[in-house]
């Protein structure tokens, strides 16, 4: 993911492994998808992505370097 801030607006979704629903959990900055992400289950957090106006990137990808 190119270097954002905390403000910038993005979406935290989840894709299901099954079926490849993409459902949306949040629209807001970065921060606050971070923070909800991390309160997801475990092990709902491998299908978390966090998507920009320009990028995507997986939830567990983008905390572990």
């Amino acid at each position: 993911m190119r270097t954002i801030s905390n403000d910038v607006a993005v979406r935290l979704y989840h894709l299901d492994d099954e079926g490849g629903v993409a459902t949306t959990l949040l629209y807001g900055s970065l921060a606050e998808a971070l923070a909800a992400a991390a309160a997801q289950p475990e092990d709902m957090q491998p299908g978390l992505y966090l998507q920009t106006s320009n990028d995507v990137v997986a939830y567990l990808d983008l905390i572990e370097g």
